[in-house]
């Protein structure tokens, strides 16, 4: 999984040129669902998305400070654009995204863990698979990456077992 977060005054989004959801301060966040993310990539991201220091302290301690502990809110889009490739020609290629339903899936997922894991009502969604005009105010600007990857099985090891070696006399 990927997001994209921009720590923000204000944004909105806005299907077919009506508001569907709006925050004041807090956190935007882009993310996108790649093949192979399961459950447990989600609950990573949505904990990361609450808990990262872009705020500084009341002392003037730089990034100090998470959305949680400013009491802002959180909006979250779903945009599978962010997995795109565009290593080969100009035309970007989107076989690194998860697929429409699993992708939902995972996503309502995804923005039900930050939800539980924050004040329900300070989290907000824009409309998956919809065409969506974001709007926002950077605050910085300050606009990070973060990726959550599936954990892979060390070299050397598989699910099924190798015969032994032979050693010949």
């Amino acid at each position: 999984m990927k997001a994209i977060l921009q720590r923000v005054l204000s944004a909105s989004v806005a299907v077919d040129e009506k508001i569907v959801s709006k925050i004041g301060k807090g956190v935007l966040v882009f993310a996108a669902m790649a093949p192979g993310d399961t459950e447990r990539e989600a609950e990573s991201l949505a904990a990361k998305v609450l808990k990262l220091k872009l705020w500084d302290d009341d002392s003037g301690g730089r990034w100090k400070r998470s959305v949680q502990d400013i009491g802002g809110e959180v909006l979250c889009v779903s945009q599978f654009t962010l997995l795109a490739s565009t290593k080969k020609g100009n035309k970007p290629d989107f076989h690194g995204a998860m697929g429409g339903d699993d992708a939902k899936k995972l996503y309502e997922y995804f923005y039900s863990k930050v939800q539980e894991g924050y004040v329900a009502e300070k989290v907000k969604d824009g409309v998956f698979q919809a065409m969506m005009q974001v709007s926002l105010v950077n605050d910085g600007p300050v606009t990070l990456e973060i990726s959550v990857s599936p954990k892979q099985a060390p070299q050397g090891t598989s699910k099924e077992e190798k015969p032994p070696k032979v050693r010949e006399p």
